[in-house]
């Protein structure tokens, strides 16, 4: 699974970051909320827009990869990732 040219961006309600990669059947709406970046990826819970982009791409290869497993587990044509979807065990 690989990620399209679909630049990920700031979801319209502020919730995350959206993003799509390329599935079996074709593109997959993606998110990651933002809680998952504060809780997961050291987001502080007043960062802006830009600083929510940044922690974004700083996780995006284990972001990618814990979307990629919930796909295969799941198949879906959208997919939310949650702090759950980060925690071990």
């Amino acid at each position: 699974m690989e990620a399209l040219d679909f630049e990920a961006q700031i979801s319209t309600n502020r919730r995350g970051v959206t993003f799509v990669l390329a599935g079996k059947n074709g593109a997959v709406e993606c998110m990651i909320v933002r809680a998952a970046l504060e809780a997961c990826f050291w987001l502080p819970t007043d960062a802006d827009d830009a600083k929510m982009m940044k922690t974004f791409h700083d996780g995006v290869h284990r972001i990618h990869a814990v979307a990629h497993r919930k796909l295969l587990a799941r198949p879906s044509t959208r997919l939310e990732l949650t702090t759950a979807d980060f925690s071990r065990g």
